[in-house]
């Protein structure tokens, strides 16, 4: 699947998924932009992926922070001259608690990063590809599994990746006419550093429940993002598309 001539920003590349993503799209033969909060991280990402022969860039980004989604916007037109046509937005948090303690500070903070961090850097970056008149251009949002079925213990995570699907319908409905895809990839239980830290009793339950009898790994994730990428996928906008064993 050739990405090749393409640029790609991932956002939350330093771990998980959006490090698996970058290694992916990098196979497949896009320049990369890693992004994350945690810029050692996402030099690490950059340093896995630097065999494949691609261009390739570590970034410090805050997503809940407006002015540095734009100043990553700068810097990205100084190095490649242009903006990336294909936009991941991987970079989530949680702060799990039952919904009666959870606290307003860890509700906003969910929301902040999640969604409206991946808003910030749709509005962004959509922006810049519709004025350097970039075609074919992607972007992939990760959602979840438990935005559309809820989680014990995870009301603002849950309610964040909800808004992220919507917000990804509506972005594919008014950024479509501008020759932007947008669409979103949901997630089941993946083996993460996220889901590292669950208890293991609570994943061997979710295991249990799962059809393909095992949690999905990152990389599995990231080829249904390439695909959503490519132009394989050119007629595919504002989707919603599981990745969860079956699990329902």
């Amino acid at each position: 699947m050739s990405l090749s001539g393409k640029t790609a920003l991932v956002t939350g590349a330093g771990s998980g998924i959006g490090r698996a993503t970058c290694k992916i799209l990098a196979r497949d033969g896009a320049a990369i932009v890693a992004a994350d909060v945690n810029v050692k991280k996402a030099q690490e990402t950059i340093d896995l992926i630097n065999p494949t022969n691609v261009k390739a860039t570590s970034l410090s980004l805050d997503v809940s922070k407006s002015l540095e989604i734009k100043n990553a916007l700068q810097k990205i037109l100084e190095l490649y001259l242009k903006p990336p046509s294909i936009i991941v937005n991987c970079a989530g948090i949680t702060r799990d608690n039952f919904l009666l303690k959870l606290s307003e500070d860890n509700f906003q903070e969910v929301l902040n990063v999640n969604l409206k961090g991946t808003f910030f850097v749709i509005q962004t970056f959509a922006n810049s590809i519709i004025e350097y008149k970039i075609p074919n251009a992607s972007i992939i949002n990760l959602g979840s599994i438990v935005g559309k079925n809820g989680n014990i213990g995870q009301a603002n995570y849950s309610a964040s990746k909800a808004g992220v699907e919507m917000l990804t319908k509506t972005a594919a409905k008014e950024l479509g006419k501008q020759g932007i895809r947008v669409n979103t990839v949901l997630p089941g239980f993946i083996k993460t550093p996220m889901t590292d830290i669950v208890p293991n009793k609570v994943k061997e339950m979710f295991v249990k429940q799962i059809p393909l009898s095992r949690f999905g790994t990152a990389e599995e994730v990231a080829e249904v993002i390439s695909f959503l990428a490519s132009d394989k996928s050119s007629y595919i906008n504002g989707a919603s598309i599981d990745v969860n064993g079956g699990f329902n």
